[in-house]
């Protein structure tokens, strides 16, 4: 391990609780977890398009588009897995400090990486979203044609085919995808932040009568 013992962290004037003031909501990571294709990416993006209308301050860091930058040198060993998660946690918190809300769409397979960002931000500013889609339904949708070449042989260690998934125990949300919309599902999560009180709640429609 290289030395840090003359590493001091540097305090600033302009805290956290600063930024969420003036933004008007708090700060949170929403880390949705699940299979390969089991809508993570595009429940996520929804969820920031009506927080964006909203008027929310957001942003999203997805698995496919890290890897194509920080993460890139990473493979798709266990611990190459772990490292790939392990960044996203420390990226994820100083969007915390900067009072932003933080989705992160990762298949994030084990639990101990996930408790592991849990354990490195405050209580409650860890939203575990278990986008609950079985197996089944996500190698039917197969958009990426993944899980075919895994079938096939030609992917090794794919996540829910031979290298396994972990659900979450107890998740923030238990989002139950099957059989449900897009629109739906973001709308659940959306309900379930304003209830806690992390955003402020939408504003009733006005009626014309």
């Amino acid at each position: 391990m290289k030395e840090v013992k003359y590493i001091i962290p540097h305090g600033h004037t302009i805290t956290k609780e600063n930024r969420q003031q003036l933004k008007g909501h708090k700060s949170v990571i929403l880390w949705y977890t699940g299979l390969s294709g089991s809508g993570k990416s595009t429940i996520a993006n929804k969820v920031e398009e009506k927080m964006f209308d909203m008027g929310l301050h957001t942003y999203i860091l997805d698995g496919d588009n890290v890897r194509m930058g920080l993460n890139k040198g990473l493979g798709f060993s266990d611990d190459d897995r772990k490292e790939n998660i392990r960044r996203i946690g420390e990226v994820s918190k100083l969007f915390i400090d900067a009072g932003v809300i933080v989705g992160t769409a990762f298949i994030s397979p084990f639990r101990s990486d996930r408790d592991m960002v849990r354990s490195i931000v405050k209580e409650g500013e860890f939203i575990e979203i278990y986008v609950n889609t079985p197996i089944e339904v996500c190698e039917q949708r197969d958009p990426k044609g993944l899980y075919k070449k895994a079938r096939a042989g030609e992917i090794k260690a794919f996540t829910g085919i031979d290298s396994p998934y972990e659900a979450p125990e107890k998740p923030e949300i238990d989002l139950k995808t099957d059989g449900r919309s897009v629109d739906e599902c973001a709308d659940e999560v959306i309900a379930w932040l304003a209830a806690k009180g992390y955003i402020p709640a939408e504003e009733p429609a006005l009626s014309n009568n």
